[in-house]
């Protein structure tokens, strides 16, 4: 079984995600073969809170160009997770 670290990559700060996080939702980038419910186990155990739903969206890497040169960004897995009424805050975006 996967250590909770290797399902969450890091957290997404962006503007429409703070102001997510001010209604109880939160934003990670996950590994690319995660699913929900390793996600949901993942984030409750790092910061110890309960979640009430998990929701993924994959995003695959678009086409980039520099001169002649053709390649690809990597494609990465979104995941929003919505916590429970009762449960605490994650102190990582309290400050931001």
């Amino acid at each position: 079984m996967r250590s909770p670290y290797d399902v969450i990559i890091k957290p997404v700060i962006t503007e429409r995600s703070m102001d997510d996080a001010q209604v109880g939702k939160y934003t990670f980038k996950v590994a690319t073969d995660a699913n929900k419910t390793e996600v949901k186990h993942a984030l409750e155990d790092i910061f110890g809170i309960t979640i009430e739903k998990v929701g993924i969206m994959n995003y695959s890497g678009k086409l980039k160009r520099m001169g002649k040169n053709v390649g690809r960004t990597s494609s990465y897995k979104k995941a929003i997770v919505k916590l429970a009424p009762g449960s605490k805050e994650i102190e990582f975006f309290e400050g931001l």
